[in-house]
């Protein structure tokens, strides 16, 4: 028997083991005298132009106007966060997909939008979106993160929170585009250019500078497709750069001009903006790669559960690679337990983790930890601290708590 014999065997006795324990819980919860009525048949409505959500299902994001300013007027809010636990999977809606803008969303036309690429290059460009479309295009699944997200955790811990207010600030999305790599061979950029400046069409003008590694070039992608469709006007119709595992400040929206150079350009949204005020009072700058995170999203903040069988879910992701273990302690970090991670796990991109557990009806908190394929394990919130101090905004990645009491209630907490 090969190595890969032996772990879809594994596999295979891991998921038997998981069934069985979860159809016994189920079968016992469901136990009844006599058949529940079978609901009749019913005429359904016509068909329509596009789908819409059942009416039984409440799912949207929140406005917010900064750490723990929620429920605001969304004409002042600046960012709007997704239901983490209301989905399932890992693609998310686009819908859905976290909002983060600085001066609204401009409504772009696609005929008149164009791409300026120039700099040090032998070639300078104006592509329109039919242009780009008309080039080579992949497809990609990855997750796009604000920097801010889990920024509600920073210094206290509002037992009020769900998982949609202290991690909200992340989806994953397929994107399809036209790779960087090919606009970069098609102006045949100078080899002394080791930087990019990516600059977007909003009124704010939100530009930044990218070094031009090796990954960048090859996994970059100028995309116009969002799930299958065209982006959405608030992720960056017609067109955005995605830059796989890197900060959502990056994937620049409403993409109009890529320029190529030597140095940084030290724009404001990478010197007054966007950079990490440390326990020293230094400031870290270009922090620019989203570091390994998970959470558990149910049970989590403000849910309630029954003691005996409950069913552990979250999701995990690092912007270094693929996600290979994430542990979960529903004893307040004394002891630890391998979670399943769902089929597939793709590189920078969202995994979903499970597992089962007989809950005794006890007071406790519960953690989930995760590791990436460099080794990079997600740290507890007091190693975190420690390290970065609590003057920090940006890339908040220590280990989320959900505390139960004896009555079921899953409230946020600092470890």
């Amino acid at each position: 028997m090969t190595p890969s014999d032996r772990k879809a065997v594994s596999r295979r006795n891991f998921l038997a083991a998981s069934a069985g324990v979860a159809g016994a819980a189920i079968a016992r919860a469901s136990s009844a005298d006599t058949l529940a009525d079978v609901p009749p048949r019913v005429l359904g409505d016509a068909l329509s132009g596009h789908s819409e959500r059942s009416q039984y299902v409440d799912i949207s994001r929140i406005p917010e106007a900064g750490p723990g300013m929620r429920n605001v007027d969304p004409s002042l809010a600046i960012n709007s966060k997704t239901p983490l636990q209301k989905l399932v999977g890992t693609i998310t809606p686009s819908a859905l997909h976290y909002e983060r803008s600085h001066a609204g969303v401009p409504n772009l036309d696609p005929a008149k939008h164009r791409l300026l690429i120039h700099g040090m290059a032998e070639k300078q460009l104006v592509l329109s979106v039919d242009d780009l479309k008309a080039m080579p295009a992949v497809s990609r699944i990855a997750f796009i993160e604000c920097t801010g997200n889990g920024w509600e955790n920073w210094k206290s811990a509002d037992e009020n929170l769900t998982v949609q207010n202290t991690h909200g600030l992340i989806s994953t999305n397929e994107w399809t585009g036209v790779p960087l790599g090919y606009l970069i061979d098609l102006v045949k950029k100078d080899r002394k250019s080791t930087w990019m400046l990516a600059e977007g069409g909003d009124a704010a003008g939100v530009a930044r500078s990218i070094p031009l590694t090796d990954e960048i070039m090859r996994e970059a992608i100028v995309a116009y497709g969002q799930n299958g469709e065209p982006l959405r006007p608030a992720h960056g119709f017609p067109i955005r750069l995605v830059l796989p595992g890197y900060e959502g400040n990056l994937n620049i929206k409403w993409l109009r001009r890529l320029k190529f150079g030597d140095e940084p350009w030290m724009t404001r949204w990478e010197t007054s903006r966007y950079t990490q005020l440390l326990a020293n009072g230094k400031a870290m700058q270009f922090q620019l790669r989203q570091e390994v995170n998970s959470v558990i999203t149910s049970p989590s903040g403000m849910m309630e559960i029954k003691k005996g069988y409950n069913r552990i879910t979250g999701l995990a992701w690092s912007g270094y690679g693929k996600i290979t273990k994430v542990e979960i302690s529903v004893d307040d970090g004394k002891t630890w337990k391998a979670a399943q991670l769902n089929l597939p796990v793709l590189p920078k991109s969202q995994s979903r983790f499970q597992m089962d557990w007989e809950w005794d009806g006890k007071a406790t908190k519960i953690v989930s930890r995760s590791t990436d394929e460099k080794g990079n394990v997600q740290p507890d919130r007091a190693s975190f601290i420690a390290k970065v101090g609590t003057n920090a905004l940006f890339h908040y990645n220590a280990q989320q708590t959900w505390s139960i009491d004896a009555s079921g209630r899953v409230r946020n907490v600092l470890a």
